[in-house]
C-alpha cells in the first residue's frame, strides 16, 4: 500500500498516521513529550525530547502495518513555541519555549510603551503578546552559550532539521506567520521587525509554501533515506485544511490544551476585536489568510478539575457536569493569563459567585462551561469584524468527541457543530497537503471530496443570556487588578 507518513507533534504528545491514497488513516502510533514549569508563568519543554517523542510515534505506528510504501512525510506542529541549536553540530543551545510561556511578558510590556504594538499588528496580524515569538527568540538570543553559530526556529524548523540530518533549515509560511517576524503582505521575514525584537532575521529558516519540496530524510530509524519531506503547517492551519473548510467562513475549533478557533477569508482582513489575522497555508506562492482567536487554556482545565474533586479522571468530571444545569458558579481558567480575545497576561484564574448552597457538580459544570464560554467570545469578536455568516464550523482535538462538551458550545454560539469521527484533523491536512505537492490529489476539489464520517451537533435552547452573564462577572473579576493591602 503507498501511503504518507503524517507527523503531528503537539503541547503533551506527538503522533504519527500513515493516511492512504483514499484519504483514510490505517495505522496510529503516539509518544508522550513532558512539559516542564520552572516558575509560574514560565513553561517549557526539550527539543532533544520533542524529536525523540516523534521518533517513538513513528515506530509504533509502523509496527502496526506490513508492506506499505511511504511515499513521503509531512508535518504538522505545535505552533509559537521556539527554540535554538548549532548550526553545524544540532546541538540544543536552549529550552523550547511553550507557546503558553510568559516569561517575556515584561518585554512585551516595554514594546507597547516605546508605541510599537499598532506597527506590528499591522504587518504580522498579531498583538504584542508573549504568547508569540518575537520577545520568545529574543530572549533565548541573550542566554547564547559562547562560541555558537545559531539557528533559530519554530518547532516544524527543529523537526525537519532533525529529519534531514541537519541539512535543512527551512519552514512553511504558516508558521512564519505566527513567529510575529514575518510581514503578511509582502510574506518575507522583516527587516523592520528584527530591529523591534532585536533578532537577526539571518538566524531564521528559509520560508516554503506549505505544501513544498522540504528535503529528503536521512537517519531515521524505519524510514528509507531519500524519502521526501513535502508538507509542513501548523497544527492549527493543518486541521482547517483536513476538514476542507476552503470557503470563505467555514471554519473549526480545535479543543485541547488550549483552543483555536479559526475560520476561512476571502482576503487579507487586518485584525481587531482581539482576534488575529495568520496565512491559513501557502500554496504555489498564494497565501490563504484565515481569522483565529487563541484561547490559552481550555481543555486543559479539565484533569486539574478532576484532580480537584477527587474524580478517576475527565470522562467522570465531564459526566458529573452534565448532571448539573447552567448557571451556577463562573469559572475562569487563567491560570497563565487570558488569550483571545481579551489578551490579559494579569488575569488570574478563579471561580465567582459561590455559596454554601454551591454543589460538587456546579462547580464540574462551571469549568465544562468555561470551554464554550472562550469559544463563544471569540466567534462573537470574528461575527462582529467580518460581518459575514459563518458557514460549516468543524470540531476536533480529544474533547471534541464528547458529545455534552460539544453540545454546550453549540448552544451558546447558537451554531451546528459538525463533530468528525476521525480526532486526526490536523495530521490529515498535512498529509492531504503532501499528496497535493505528490500530485495523489490534483486539486482542493479533489480533497474537499474526500469521504469524512461526521455527525452534526444542532443548539439547543438554554439561558444563554444567564450564562453569559456569569460568565462576564466571574471575567471582570478575574482581570482586576486591587491594590494590595500592606502588612506591618
Amino acid at each position: 500500500m503507498r501511503a504518507i507518513l503524517a507527523i503531528d507533534q503537539g503541547t503533551t504528545n506527538s503522533k504519527a498516521v500513515l493516511v492512504s491514497e483514499t484519504g483514510e488513516v490505517f495505522a496510529r502510533g503516539s509518544a508522550t513529550v513532558g512539559i516542564s514549569y520552572p516558575q509560574p508563568g514560565w513553561v517549557e519543554q526539550d527539543a532533544r525530547r520533542i524529536f525523540a517523542s516523534v521518533c517513538e510515534a513513528i515506530e509504533s505506528c509502523l509496527k502496526k502495518v506490513s508492506d506499505v510504501t511511504i511515499e513521503a512525510v509531512a508535518v504538522s506542529n505545535q505552533r509559537e513555541s521556539v527554540t535554538m541549536w548549532d548550526a553545524e553540530t544540532g546541538e540544543v543551545l536552549g529550552p523550547v519555549l511553550s507557546w503558553q510561556c510568559r516569561r517575556t511578558a515584561p518585554d512585551c510590556a516595554r514594546l507597547i510603551a516605546e508605541g510599537h504594538l499598532d506597527r506590528v499588528q499591522a504587518l504580522t496580524g498579531l498583538p504584542l503578546d508573549p504568547m508569540f515569538p518575537g520577545s520568545k527568540f529574543r530572549w533565548l538570543l541573550d542566554r547564547v552559550p559562547a562560541g555558537h553559530r545559531v539557528r533559530l526556529g519554530t518547532i516544524d524548523s527543529w523537526l525537519i532539521h532533525c529529519l534531514t540530518d541537519g541539512r535543512r533549515h527551512v519552514c512553511d509560511a504558516s508558521n512564519a506567520a505566527r513567529s510575529q517576524l514575518f510581514d503578511l503582505n509582502g510574506q518575507v521575514w522583516s527587516e523592520e521587525l528584527g530591529q523591534i525584537f532585536g533578532v537577526d532575521i539571518a538566524l531564521l529558516p528559509e520560508v516554503l509554501d506549505s505544501a513544498a519540496d522540504f528535503g529528503t530524510t536521512r537517519g531515521l530509524p524505519g524510514i528509507a533515506d531519500g524519502t521526501p519531506i513535502r508538507s509542513a503547517i501548523g497544527d492549527s492551519h493543518a486541521a482547517l485544511f483536513g476538514h476542507g473548510a476552503f470557503k470563505p467562513g467555514d471554519g473549526k475549533v480545535t479543543f485541547g490544551t488550549g483552543s483555536s478557533v479559526m475560520t476561512t477569508l476571502p482576503r487579507f482582513i487586518a485584525p481587531q476585536n482581539g482576534i488575529t489575522t495568520t496565512v491559513a497555508w501557502r500554496i504555489a506562492g498564494v497565501p490563504t489568510f484565515a481569522f483565529e482567536g487563541n484561547i490559552l487554556v481550555s481543555a486543559a482545565s479539565l484533569p486539574w478539575m478532576a484532580g480537584i474533586l477527587g474524580l478517576a479522571d475527565v470522562a467522570a468530571l465531564v459526566d458529573l457536569a452534565a448532571t448539573a444545569e447552567p448557571g451556577g458558579p463562573g469559572f475562569v481558567p487563567a491560570f497563565v493569563g487570558l488569550g483571545a480575545p481579551y489578551w490579559s497576561s494579569d488575569a488570574r484564574a478563579l471561580f465567582a459567585r459561590i455559596n454554601f448552597s454551591t454543589t460538587r457538580a456546579q462547580m464540574a459544570r462551571s469549568v465544562t462551561d468555561s470551554i464554550a464560554c472562550q469559544v463563544h467570545d471569540v466567534i462573537a469578536a470574528m461575527r462582529a469584524q467580518s460581518g459575514g455568516k459563518l458557514g460549516a464550523l468543524y470540531v476536533d482535538g480529544g474533547p471534541s468527541q464528547n458529545r455534552f462538551l460539544m453540545q454546550c458550545v453549540s448552544n451558546l454560539i447558537e451554531h451546528a457543530v459538525i463533530q468528525c469521527e476521525a480526532p486526526e484533523a490536523s495530521a490529515l491536512g498535512a498529509a492531504y497537503l503532501a499528496g497535493l505537492s505528490l500530485g495523489l490529489w490534483k486539486d482542493l476539489d479533489a480533497i474537499e471530496a474526500l469521504p469524512r464520517s461526521t455527525a452534526v451537533i444542532r443548539p439547543e435552547e438554554i439561558d444563554r443570556i444567564g450564562l453569559l452573564n456569569t460568565w462576564n462577572d466571574a471575567l471582570a473579576r478575574s482581570t482586576l487588578r486591587p491594590t494590595p493591602v500592606k502588612c506591618e
